[in-house]
């Protein structure tokens, strides 16, 4: 039988995460690189960008987190430039910002329990990925992943702060 695209996706993911890591040392900044590059390969082009988002990202986060975990990296460093990431790559794609932000938050607080992180913990981290992600993209996804996360994830409204002003 097979391998289902969804688990390759998830090999794919972790294995370019531990080769971006060991190529740079840099934890945040291969994630965050590896994790955009997975998220406009797998979801540009994509018919139906909802399901897309919905599928592939949680695969792209397992993935991400599992290498870390692998490889005795930060995880919560890990979750936090998942997040982000994933939600700016699918806004570069034209995926819908609160619903990247919240798939990507639930997988993200999801997988990071399954690794043994505190979930208050790795919501804090997941949660402050999506906002700065919606923060670095503009006012509008800004305000779109604020409200999402709000009204979709649990201990969400304890950690967002209003919006930076410009």
């Amino acid at each position: 039988m097979g391998e289902s695209t969804l688990s390759v996706i998830t090999r794919v993911t972790k294995n370019a995460v531990i080769g971006a890591l060991k190529g740079t040392g840099e934890l945040a900044q291969a994630v965050t690189e590896t994790t955009a590059d997975m998220v406009k390969a797998t979801i540009a082009g994509a018919g139906n960008l909802t399901i897309a988002v919905e599928k592939r990202v949680g695969e792209i986060v397992s993935g991400t987190i599992e290498a870390a975990n692998d490889i005795g990296g930060d995880l919560y460093v890990t979750i936090k430039s998942t997040v982000f990431g994933v939600v700016k790559a699918g806004s570069e794609v034209g995926a819908d910002v609160g619903k990247t932000a919240v798939a990507a938050t639930e997988v993200a607080i999801k997988a990071g329990a399954k690794a043994g992180t505190d979930v208050s913990a790795a919501t804090k981290e997941a949660v402050t990925g999506a906002v700065e992600a919606g923060d670095a993209i503009g006012a509008d996804a800004s305000q779109a992943v604020r409200s999402a996360l709000i009204t979709s994830i649990k201990g969400a409204e304890d950690v967002i702060k209003p919006p930076p002003r410009k």
